[in-house]
């Protein structure tokens, strides 16, 4: 009050000081913003022009900052000094840029049709749940969750300061619509319609429940990937697979996908004006796709990609030294849940044979295939499949290349070389031949195992597929030995441990639905079965002595995710399901001082 009447008291027409206020405001804001603002530009390589509102709005928010209630002006002066630095970081932040290269090529504008971009836009349509860089599941929009004794129902209760990009609260109804929305429109989340009884919100709690026809304990890991959407935007939004728009779309995220652009590669996001967590460092994420490494590498040097991402893969070890001669780059070095492993057809023989398949093993030069796939970024596997960084590993035997071993094994089981070509036959008298069917990325590998084979006096040949060849063959049984990997989220679906590549009661893409023994099967349910941690480290070690002993599958080798970036960025880390792509990075990640 004391001020106001300070203010009033003053010599000064009302109408001219407010004139002269605006003016000097104006002189202040031109030298102070737009020098940054240019200055950035330029750095970034990024031709981004504001809109006229976006200018506009900072003038008047400046303003605004700096006159408070416009009359409150006299007292202002500590106040505007923190509101007019604070603006000018703003100003910055909105200049600065983060760019991201990727290889995984966004095809379609199909939010959730595309499923590259599915990836991306956790970042701005997060999900409940997040993997930890241990691989512990951690709440995202979920303050916590719990789950009742028989493991049939889940209520997640929310944070209280989410709000959409349009500013309108996260509501439980949002996460009950995106849930029933993915199970009821979507191949890939059928189980939730075919599981899911019923569900509730409670406006008290914040909170939303899902209430399963049968114990479901992986719901808290299902949840890391389901991206939310506002129920809002997209319960009028029919076919949402075919639904094709190049933003904005809205989200809750740190940041909202602004816009796809096909014919430029990239999508770019914006700052989500109403995000209530910590500030993030940039104005602005824009994540390039390139068809060609070679392409993304340049980038890279040339400063027009400050990061490297790829969905379940590595930066490519052979184009490392490139990055490294530059020496603006750190790499951040994780072992990777996923891996490369040869699968046998167990429908037919020889290969439904265990003792065939033993031999097979001992075939195998893994050291070599390690030193050549994996140019030191990788080990040898254990027969138990699954590798080191998952939860509940278990110390299983070594693979071991011994060809002398994999031919006694054969001449044990009655495989042998009776007219004496060279090549061993089956036990219907006729010569084994095998066909390794591939995809083209795995050519090198496929060559390897044919030498190994032949090596041993099994016929080898290649027959090399397209991903959609591959799919087809692989699900009607058309091969005898194929090679393929796992992704992290292929080795956490279903029962975790791998098994949801390898129930035979799955259907899906990639996985190899190939073993119906019930002693598996049965594993896999009481898995599915439980929540108590004891419970399923005991059945996660039973699946791992399971695949050592059954060799449902040969584990090639393991590796490690290379991600480069650049050291002008600090605070990167990364998690075992999306590696660098987490929401603790867009928001920790700052452009280094030095």
């Amino acid at each position: 009050m004391k001020q106001r009447k300070h203010f009033k008291r003053s010599g000064l027409n009302r109408g001219l000081k407010q004139g002269l206020t605006f003016a000097t405001l104006i002189f202040i804001f031109c030298a102070n913003m737009y020098p940054a603002g240019a200055a950035e530009s330029e750095d970034s390589r990024e031709n981004f022009t504001p809109s006229e509102d976006g200018i506009l709005d900072q003038v008047i928010t400046y303003i605004k900052a700096l006159l408070g209630e416009g009359e409150e002006l006299q007292n202002s002066e500590p106040i505007s000094e923190a509101a007019a630095k604070e603006m000018q970081q703003s100003a910055i932040s909105k200049r600065t840029v983060l760019k991201i290269a990727t290889p995984n090529v966004i095809k379609s504008a199909s939010f959730i049709g595309d499923s590259n971009l599915g990836v991306f836009t956790h970042l701005s349509n997060p999900p409940l749940m997040k993997m930890d860089s241990e691989g512990h599941l951690a709440g995202q929009l979920a303050e916590s969750y719990e789950v009742s004794e028989n493991n049939t129902c889940w209520t997640f209760y929310l944070k209280d300061d989410l709000y959409w990009s349009d500013g309108e609260p996260v509501t439980p109804e949002d996460i009950e619509f995106s849930i029933r929305y993915y199970g009821k429109e979507t191949p890939w989340a059928s189980w939730i319609n075919n599981t899911l009884e019923s569900s509730t919100v409670s406006e008290d709690n914040n909170s939303v429940t899902f209430k399963f026809n049968k114990p479901y304990t992986r719901i808290d890991l299902e949840f890391a990937t389901y991206n939310i959407l506002p129920a809002h935007v997209w319960e009028t939004i029919e076919n949402p697979m075919e639904y094709i728009n190049n933003g904005p779309y809205v989200g809750c995220g740190p940041y909202y996908l602004k816009l796809i652009d096909l014919n430029a590669g990239k999508l770019v996001f914006e700052k989500n004006p109403y995000w209530k967590g910590k500030a993030p460092a940039f104005g602005s994420v824009v994540v390039h796709f390139y068809s060609n490494v070679d392409v993304a590498t340049l980038a890279l040097k040339n400063g027009d990609a400050d990061t490297y991402y790829k969905y379940a893969g590595s930066y490519p070890y052979s184009e490392i030294g490139q990055l490294e001669e530059t020496g603006d780059f750190d790499f951040l070095e994780k072992t990777d849940i996923g891996l490369i492993f040869l699968a046998p057809n167990l429908e037919k023989a020889p290969f439904s044979d265990l003792k065939f398949r033993e031999a097979l093993a001992y075939a195998i030069n893994y050291k070599e295939i390690v030193r050549l796939e994996t140019l030191g970024y990788g080990e040898v596997p254990n027969r138990g499949f699954v590798p080191p960084v998952m939860e509940s590993f278990k110390e299983t035997e070594k693979l071991e290349y011994d060809p002398e071993k994999a031919r006694e094994i054969l001449e044990e089981a009655g495989y042998s070389d009776s007219n004496g070509d060279g090549i061993l036959e089956g036990k219907d008298g006729e010569n084994i031949e095998l066909e390794i069917l591939i995809r083209p990325e795995y050519a090198r590998t496929g060559e390897l195992l044919k030498e190994y084979f032949e090596n041993v006096s099994l016929a080898a040949d290649l027959r090399t597929a397209d991903s959609d060849t591959w799919i087809t063959l692989k699900d009607n049984y058309e091969y005898d030995l194929t090679v393929t990997r796992s992704t992290p989220w292929g080795m956490l679906m279903h029962a975790s441990w791998g098994s949801g590549y390898f129930d035979s009661r799955r259907t899906g893409q990639g996985v190899m639905h190939n073993v119906d023994n019930p002693e598996f099967l049965e594993l896999c349910d009481e898995i599915l079965a439980t929540t108590d941690p004891a419970e399923l480290e005991t059945c996660a070690h039973e699946l791992q002595d399971y695949y050592a002993e059954e060799l449902p599958a040969i584990p090639l080798y393991w590796n490690n995710v290379v991600t480069p970036f650049n050291r002008e960025f600090d605070c990167w880390y990364a998690d075992p399901l999306y590696g660098i792509y987490n929401l603790e990075n867009f928001v920790n990640v700052r452009k280094n001082s030095a």
